[in-house]
């Protein structure tokens, strides 16, 4: 018995091999065919360099455009707060903390524009703190530890190298 009549018997014989031969057929063609549609380009994940930050400084990071950043000080570590945009962006309930050293702020569990050091003066010491403060600022210091990136260091101008 040739090839030939082998496999027609067994087409005969049993309609899966119908199916079975359809799909093998599929998937030799998909495999040689050229891809009928552009995939998109992988792009690398954009990074963001450790690095000290003055007060000056951060605040370009206050989100006034979509385009940028917004990046919060904490008990002298900045946190990339970008992805909060709605919570720490100019029209956020802390948009006042955007760009700024938030310390006393989050302490005091304020949002008055008076309770935070202007960007001029050296940095806030919270030396006047009372345990509940300090208790609440490490808190909030865990969450955003715990939630975002730690992009750099909060320093004075004068500690700057």
């Amino acid at each position: 018995m040739s090839l030939q009549e082998t496999l027609l018997t067994q087409f005969q014989e049993n309609p899966l091999n119908w199916f079975l031969s359809g799909f093998l057929i599929y998937v030799i063609y998909s495999y040689l065919s050229p891809v009928p549609y552009n995939l998109p380009v992988a792009r690398h994940a954009e990074t963001t360099v450790f690095r000290e930050y003055i007060p000056k400084q951060l605040r370009e990071y206050d989100g006034r455009t979509p385009q940028t950043k917004i990046y919060i000080g904490i008990c002298g570590n900045v946190f990339d707060v970008t992805k909060g945009r709605n919570f720490y962006g100019p029209d956020g309930p802390y948009g006042n903390f955007a760009g700024r050293d938030a310390s006393r702020g989050l302490a005091k569990n304020s949002f008055d524009m008076d309770v935070l050091t202007p960007i001029d003066q050296p940095l806030d010491t919270l030396e006047d703190l009372t345990r509940d403060e300090i208790e609440s600022l490490n808190d909030w210091h865990a969450h955003f530890a715990g939630k975002y990136q730690l992009v750099g260091k909060l320093v004075n101008d004068s500690d700057v190298l």
